[in-house]
C-alpha cells in the first residue's frame, strides 16, 4: 500500500456474503481464544475480496532450513502450546454459533479419505488395479481403524496444522489455513506437525514434544496409551496425505509434492510396524505398494 504496510488479498471465486464466510467464522472463533492469527483488514464482497494482515513469506518450513537447532526446539514447543490452548480453549468455547462444532472426523469423513488414497494413490498416480477381493479386505481393514478413530471424545482441531500453515512473524507462530478446523481427536493436529510429510523430526524430538504436549494437557503418565493412538492417527493421515499428493501430480498436473512422497511413505510403513493389531491390513498394502514391503 502507498501509505503503510503490505496486505494480503484473498481472492474468491465468486462474490460472498462476508458474514456467511467459514473462514470469517472460524476467525471469529480463533480470535476469542486467542491465538495468532492474520487479521481481517477489510473486505470487497462484490468482488470477492478479503484484505488480510500480510505475515510475510516465512513459514516454519522455510525457517527450519535456516535457525539453529535451539530455535528449532522452541519454536516446535510454541507450535505445541498452541495446540493444547486450541483444544482447552475450544471446549470452553464450544457454540452452535461457530461452524466447526457442527463437523467432525466421523466415519463417513475418515472413510472418504481413505477412499480417496486408494484411488488417487494406489490407482491413479501408480497405475495398480486392485481386484474386487483385495479391496473388500482393505476396505475391511480401513474399516477397524475408521471406527477407532471415529468412537475417540472430540477436541477442536485445526485440521491441517503443518509446517506450511504456521507463519513465523515478529518471532510469534501465527496459524493460517484454518478455515476447515472441526471436531476430531486429541492426536490429530499433533499428528500433523510432528509426522509433517514436509519436514523429517528426530524421533527423540517427536517423543520431547508427546511428553511436553501430555503435561500441558496434565495428562503425564498416559504416554503408552496416548502414543498408540498417535500411532493410529498418524497412519490415517499419511495415508490420507499420499491420497492428495497422487490427486495433485495426476489430477491437477501439479508435480510439486513428488518429493514429499518418500517420506509419507516412510511414516506409513513404519506406523504399519508399530501398530501390530493392523498386520493384515500391512499384508494388503504390500501386494500393491512396495514400499511396504
Amino acid at each position: 500500500m502507498p501509505d503503510g504496510p503490505p496486505i494480503v488479498l484473498s481472492l474468491y471465486a465468486a462474490p460472498f456474503e462476508f458474514e456467511k464466510l467459514t473462514f470469517v467464522n472460524v476467525a471469529r472463533l480463533f480470535s476469542e481464544m486467542p491465538v495468532p492469527i492474520p487479521k481481517v483488514l477489510g473486505h470487497a464482497e462484490d468482488l470477492g475480496v478479503l484484505a488480510l494482515q500480510d505475515l510475510g513469506d516465512v513459514t516454519l518450513q522455510a525457517h527450519l532450513g535456516a535457525a539453529p537447532l535451539a530455535e528449532h526446539a522452541a519454536l516446535y514447543r510454541q507450535a505445541v502450546a498452541l495446540i493444547a490452548t486450541l483444544q482447552r480453549r475450544g471446549g470452553e468455547l464450544e457454540s452452535t454459533a461457530y461452524v466447526p462444532y457442527s463437523i467432525a472426523f466421523d466415519v463417513e469423513k475418515l472413510t472418504w479419505e481413505l477412499d480417496f488414497f486408494i484411488k488417487h494413490f494406489i490407482e491413479a498416480y501408480r497405475g495398480v488395479v486392485i481386484p474386487p477381493p483385495a479391496r473388500d479386505a482393505l476396505q475391511a481393514e480401513f474399516a477397524t481403524m475408521i471406527e477407532a478413530l471415529a468412537s475417540e471424545p472430540r477436541v477442536l482441531c485445526h485440521r491441517d496444522y503443518h509446517s506450511r500453515n504456521l507463519m513465523l512473524h515478529d518471532g510469534q507462530l501465527y496459524l493460517i489455513d484454518f478455515q476447515d478446523a472441526r471436531m476430531g481427536p486429541d492426536t490429530y493436529d499433533l499428528v500433523s506437525l510432528l509426522r509433517d510429510s514436509y519436514v523429517d523430526l528426530p524421533e527423540r524430538t517427536v517423543d520431547d514434544l508427546i511428553a511436553y504436549f501430555l503435561a500441558l494437557k496434565g495428562l503425564t503418565g498416559t504416554q503408552r496409551e496416548f502414543r498408540s493412538r498417535f500411532d493410529l492417527m498418524a497412519l490415517q493421515r499419511n495415508l490420507k496425505a499420499l491420497g492428495t499428493f497422487g490427486y495433485q501430480t495426476t489430477g491437477r498436473r501439479n508435480p510439486v509434492y513428488i518429493q514429499y512422497i518418500p517420506r509419507t511413505l516412510r511414516y506409513v510403513r513404519d506406523n504399519l510396524g508399530n501398530l501390530t493389531q493392523f498386520g493384515r491390513l500391512r499384508e494388503i498394502l504390500a501386494a500393491h505398494v512396495e514400499e511396504f514391503r
